[in-house]
This record gives structure tokens, sequence and C-alpha cells, in this order.
């Protein structure tokens, strides 16, 4: 009986290729198959950030695995499970594959949602470390995100925003696009200065915006709030 392959979730970038792990870049060349969380791999951000450091990733079969844009849960579970019996069916003749995500597959991933049912069906799954993009972004600005015994919070965008900013030590509000103009307006309102955001971190579009006045109220989905209060 032919061995199974291996679903690998790894994390790229973000932004740049140059900030991919060897191990990273090595699971994807060693993969026979590579899936994108998009409808095909030319829309996909964590597939053009790979393929400008893997050499003749466009050879390789590419699974597009595109969720639907919904927070309905039943309407999403369906598309992890269709995905995940995709998978199951790669993997079931021998053949491994490595799922692309922009970042760290741990923090906020689609991937996990699809890894849990691949698992669940007795398939082996392994994550391939990434760096967040919330350290990406500390870096480019170079900032600390805590020191000493400060706290850190990762808070996603749909989050109670007044909430969140009462919390001590450092706060990371991510993939903040939608909720961009509420953000503005309530640091300014508190009078939080000690703040900044990048859109786009590591690529070409790249946009750092320093201070709660300079925040624009419309960016990209890659955005990112860092306050340091």
């Amino acid at each position: 009986m032919k061995e199974r392959g291996i679903l690998y979730g790894v994390g790229v970038g973000p932004g740049d290729p140059e900030l991919m792990t060897y191990k990273a870049i090595k699971t994807i060349e060693d993969c026979e198959i590579i899936a994108v969380p998009n409808v095909n791999r030319e829309k996909s951000v964590s597939y053009r950030i790979a393929a400008g450091i893997i050499h003749d990733i466009d050879k390789k079969i590419c699974i597009d695995l595109g969720t639907p844009m919904t927070k309905d849960k039943e309407v999403l579970n369906l598309a992890y499970e269709k995905a995940a019996s995709r998978i199951a069916g790669y993997l079931a003749e021998g053949k491994s594959i490595a799922y692309l995500t922009l970042g760290d597959p741990c923090v906020y991933s689609t991937y996990m949602y699809i890894e849990r049912k691949v698992r669940s069906l007795g398939y082996e799954t392994r994550i391939i470390n990434g760096i967040p993009s919330f350290c990406a972004a500390a870096s480019r600005m170079n900032e600390s995100l805590a020191d000493r015994n400060e706290q850190i919070h990762i808070i996603p965008s749909s989050y109670d925003i007044e909430q969140a900013l009462e919390f001590p030590g450092t706060k990371v509000f991510m993939k903040a696009g939608k909720k961009l103009a509420d953000v503005k307006a309530m640091l300014i309102k508190k009078g939080i200065t000690d703040c900044y955001m990048i859109e786009n971190c590591g690529m070409p579009d790249e946009k750092i915006y320093s201070g709660a006045d300079k925040i624009p109220e419309n960016a990209g989905y890659y955005s990112i709030i860092i306050i340091r209060h």
C-alpha cells in the first residue's frame, strides 16, 4: 500500500519573500502539490510571495481553496469540509501538500479550520511557522512590542474597540481595514497618540502611518494597527 501524503500549513512572508524560513522553502519545494486560500494562484498573496523565491513553483499542481467571504458558520463549515475532502483525495494517493498561508498558520488562519477536518479524516498534518505580520510590522518601525513585564494583546477587528483599548500594554488590531474609521475616532477621542498602522507590510505597495491623526479611514484588508499605551 502506498504511503499517505502529509498536509503542511506553511507560513510565508509576510510580504517579503526573504522573510520566509529555510524550512518553509524546503517544504514547498519537496511537496508535489501546493494549495492556496483563494480562487486561483494568481490572486493569492501568499502564492505571489512564495513565487518570489521558489524556483519553478508555477510548475506544481495548485489546489484553489478559496472560502466565501461570510460570517455564516454553516456556509463556512461546508466550504472547509469540501476543501478537506479535496485535500484528502491527494493525500490518499501519497502526494504531500503545502498549504500557503500569509504570516503564521497559527494566527487567525483559515488553514487551521481545514487542517482540523483533514486530521479528523485520519491524515497527518504539520505546521511550518512563519513570521507573524505584527512582528514584521514592529520590525519595520524598529519598535519593541513589549518590554519587561508588559502585556501584548492580539485583537481581531471584530472585537469591541473601546473595550480593547482598556487592556494594559500593547494592543495589536489585526486586519483592521474595515473598522479603521471607528478605531481612528476612538484613538483621537481617548487622546492616544503612541500608535502606528502598516498596510500591506513588506509588499511593494506598503504604507506606514504614524500617529492616530495620520491613520486613514479606509485601507486594505492587510492593515495592522499597533498601539503602545
